[in-house]
Parts: C-alpha cells; structure tokens; sequence
C-alpha cells in the first residue's frame, strides 16, 4: 500500500497546474514594466549548492572489469540461463539472443564464454546514493511435515488465499504505477486493508486451510522463503506449497526487531540465532511474529521430479546455486547478473553468473539480492548464514545496452 505514495508527484503538479491557471485568470491587465533592479556583484560564494546530478542506476563496464569473470565455470549458469529464455524471449531486446542460444552447447564452456561477451554489455549497478555495494542475503526451499487433517500434532494452518482478498492493478488508474498492486477487502463500500498477521492469528480464516503442519516457527519462516515442501504424514506423499498471494502489508524483518529490541547484536542475527532466542522465549514467540505485518498465502502443487526447484517471479524454475531474487522494480527479470560477494558466514570470495529469476517482500534496492540455495539441510543453513556485502552487474543484450546509453 505504500506504493501509493509515488502518485503524489503526480497530484502536486496537477494542483500546481491549476493554481497558476487560476491566478493567470484573476489578471486583467498585465502589470506595468518596471526598470531591472541591479544587484551588487558577490563578494564570494552564495552558499547554494546545484542540485546534484542523479546517480546512474546502470553504468556500462567490460567483461575484464568482473571480478572472477575469467574463473567462473559459466556452463554451470547455462541452463538456468535456457530457463530464463523461455520466459523473455518474446521480448524484442531477448528474441535474437536467446535464439541464438539455441545453437550453443552448453557443455562447451568456451562457446558459452564467447556467447555471453559477443552478446552482452556488463553494467555496474548503483543505489541512488551512488553506492555499488548492498546486502546479499540466501533463501532456500524448506521441508515441513504436515497432514490434510488437523489432528495430533498437526495444528498449524496454511492458508489459502482468502476469497475476499481484493487485488487492485494500480496501473489501470495511474499508468505511471504500472505492475503495483493494491490489497484489501471490501467494507461497505470502501475498500480497508486486509487484516495483519496479528488480526489473521485471532480469527483464524475458516474454510481456508490448505494444509495442517506440525511445527508454528517452520511455517513462519516458510512465508520467509516463499515456497517449500510438505511431507504429508497420513498418505506419504510430498507435496509443494508456492507462493499464492499475500496480505498486502509490508515485510518487515523480526531479526531488524530482535535488534530493535536489545534482545542481539545486528552483527549476530541469523535464521539459526533467532530461532535460538524463540526456543528460549517461548512465551514471546508469536509477538517476534507479529513484528512482521506481512502474510502469506499458498498454493499447492504437484511435485513430480524433486530435483527441480520452485518457480519464482520469472515463472520458471529455479537453480540452485544459479538463481537470484532482486527488485524486479529496478532490474530486469530474466536478466543474466554478475554477482561479487562472499560466501556465508565467511569472507572466502564468491563471484558468479546467476539469473534474475525471483524477487521478495525483503529484496527492496537497486543493490540487493537474494541467493538461492536450494533444497535440504545445507541449503537451510547456507541462506540462515548468508548476510554478505556485494555487487551486482547486470549483463544486457547489445541492442538493450545501446538504447539505454542513447538516453
């Protein structure tokens, strides 16, 4: 819902427009000339500053200028970057790469080398306030037990979407907020937002349980990832839960809490530390929770080869170790990205080509991504780990590169 803000502008210059149309109305004769008034030179600096020129979000590079360029086995990227392709090669910048693509072994990793540096232009990302280095988290899809029943142990709802959940394209109204959305419910006749996770925790959203799992803190932090798996104990099939809709609040990180709260040190929080704290803080547990207004609700889907991963933003599958989460606001979906950071919990550099396959509630900023790990214990506790500084480049097709440098 804040994404409403940025029509503001908006409003500001229409009622400016106005204003000024009003008081040229007022006027019935133009003003009498009057002689220039003549100001004494400056004696020194005036003390005002020019504003300052807007930090480009994209500056073109070279391939040399990549850390690590030359080491990365690109190969490995290679089908995840044939999955991006199936989602943006209509798109008139992607056709000719990705069908080109098609002639390429991807087993070769010279060929796959050369692809990429005939065919792409690398460019450094920056915030606004001209850093090129951000944060650079990990998530991974969990595993959770469950049953289609509630019973036992099994008390824990996943829901699914709300049947008075309304979604409002905001682009339909305002162009300029093209691909936001607003979510709410109907009250009468206006639309409110919908209940926080506090007010969904109170009232339980009867009729819409989709499954029934065994551990509360497991099915918060499967909201956190987005998608996950459920082992259902009373037929013994696993199944996949996916990312259906969400509550419309905003994210909010219960480890920035924890912090905010004096309960641990920044530098300390991770997936491991704070679920540490909530096993000795029984009693706190669903007010940590509550700290994050945002709700998620799921999907289920069939899970015929376990090997393949979810399906992120882009709509294709993900890789681990090859996919990222970004702000799809700022960078491009489907985009291949150079990624320069260090590996978990750990200084030991990590430099590699991922691609833009995913975004999250949490992944907000030109320079900020979200690694995919991938499924089980060690991908859950790589991305529990992972809270690296880094950089981004994203890589563009040369017809792209070349429009945006025409600017």
């Amino acid at each position: 819902m804040n994404d409403i803000r940025r029509s503001v502008p908006v409003l500001r210059s229409l009622a400016s427009g106005l204003a000024l149309f009003i008081l040229a109305g007022c006027q019935t004769a133009p003003p009498a000339p009057r002689p220039p008034v003549v100001l004494p030179a400056p004696i020194g600096p005036l003390g005002v500053q020019p504003p300052a020129a807007a930090t480009p979000l994209m500056t073109p590079t070279t391939f040399a200028a990549l850390p690590g360029w030359q080491q990365d086995d690109l190969g490995a990227a290679w089908p995840a970057f044939l999955a991006s392709c199936k989602a943006v090669a209509s798109k008139p910048a992607w056709a000719e790469v990705c069908a080109a693509a098609i002639t390429i072994d991807g087993r070769d990793g010279a060929a796959v080398r050369t692809f990429f540096e005939t065919r792409f232009v690398p460019n450094l990302i920056r915030a606004a306030d001209g850093a090129d280095t951000g944060l650079i988290t990990g998530y991974y899809e969990p595993m959770l037990n469950g049953a289609r029943r509630r019973g036992g142990a099994y008390q824990t709802p996943l829901y699914r979407v709300p049947d008075d959940l309304l979604t409002i394209e905001l682009g339909a109204v305002y162009p300029e907020l093209k691909g936001m959305r607003l979510r709410g419910r109907l009250v009468g006749n206006k639309v409110v937002p919908y209940s926080t996770r506090a007010e969904i925790e109170r009232a339980a959203i009867a009729g819409k349980e989709l499954l029934w799992v065994d551990d509360p803190v497991e099915a918060f932090f499967l909201e956190v990832q987005g998608s996950g798996r459920v082992q259902l104990n009373d037929t013994g099939d696993t199944v996949r839960v996916a990312y259906a809709d969400q509550n419309g609040h905003p994210y909010k990180a219960i480890g920035r809490w924890l912090v905010e709260q004096g309960e641990m040190p920044a530098k300390d929080v991770s997936a491991q530390r704070i679920k540490a704290w909530i096993v000795a803080h029984p009693q706190r547990r669903q007010e940590l929770f509550n700290a994050n207004p945002s709700y998620i609700f799921f999907k289920e889907e069939r899970l015929p080869d376990p090997a393949i991963g979810p399906k992120g933003a882009l709509g294709v599958a993900l890789t681990a170790g090859r996919s990222v989460a970004v702000d799809a606001q700022l960078l491009p979906l489907g985009a291949p990205v150079w990624l320069a950071t260090t590996r978990a919990g750990s200084d030991e550099p990590m430099q590699r080509l991922m691609m833009a396959q995913d975004t999250g509630g949490a992944i907000r900023g030109a320079v900020r991504a979200d690694f995919f790990y991938g499924f089980g214990k060690a991908a859950a506790d790589s991305a529990g780990l992972m809270k690296q500084r880094g950089q981004l480049w994203v890589l563009l097709p040369l017809s792209q590169a070349a429009t945006l440098q025409s600017r």
